[in-house]
């Protein structure tokens, strides 16, 4: 388990560790990196095996589904149905932390969603979590850093502690210290023929209904 310090005030700082955050991910690899949220356990979303892997780390039930970062609504399309309506309404939630529930295409591995017709997405207010997709060029997990069934901590010692007493770990770490406080993020499920809101968090109900225009 490689552990690499960033910067998340000065990313040129942090180029070379972001390189090879991206470079195991290509390979396949699971990384644990810094959102505007908590530190995200990512693989390539879009890669089974490494899905497979994650599950196992985390030791998450298969039926679970996992949400994906993407760094803009070009990369959400690829995976997601989205009309010109739910479009227009992304643009306008998106970079945040909020996360939205949309139908899934073919091209989504099952074992990310459990099996759903649905995929979690969201772009988050963080640089480097954007870099780290744009880098890759496809979608990365963003489960939480942790065991299932157990806390998140925003705190990365917390967080290597806890994967060092385990068999299975993640390939590479990116410590950025310990993230503000922050709420997990708000879920907006646009999927069906009216927008649910399935959890509030750091965006609120007024927020989204003033951007729905409900």
């Amino acid at each position: 388990m490689r552990i690499l310090k960033i910067n998340l005030n000065n990313l040129k700082e942090s180029i070379d560790a972001i390189s090879e955050a991206v470079e195991t991910i290509k390979n396949g690899g699971v990384v644990v990196y810094p959102t505007d949220t908590i530190y995200g356990l990512g693989v390539n979303a879009l890669n089974p095996e490494a899905i497979s892997r994650l599950f196992k780390i985390k030791r998450r039930p298969s039926e679970k589904a996992v949400p994906v970062i993407v760094n803009d609504v070009e990369m959400a399309r690829k995976i997601a149905y989205i009309d010109y309506r739910k479009n227009e309404t992304l643009k306008k939630i998106w970079p945040s932390p909020v996360t939205i529930i949309l139908q899934k295409k073919d091209t989504v591995p099952d074992i990310l969603t459990g099996t759903k017709d649905t995929i979690g997405i969201r772009i988050p207010d963080s640089k480097s979590a954007r870099i780290l997709v744009s880098s890759l060029g496809a979608p990365i997990t963003a489960t939480s850093a942790n065991i299932s069934g157990e806390e998140p901590s925003l705190d990365i010692q917390k967080i290597i502690d806890r994967f060092n007493q385990v068999n299975d770990k993640p390939d590479l770490i990116l410590d950025a210290g310990i993230l503000p406080p922050s709420e997990p993020s708000t879920v907006l499920d646009l999927s069906g023929q009216k927008p649910k809101i399935l959890r509030i968090g750091p965006v609120k109900k007024e927020q989204l209904l003033d951007i729905l225009s409900f």
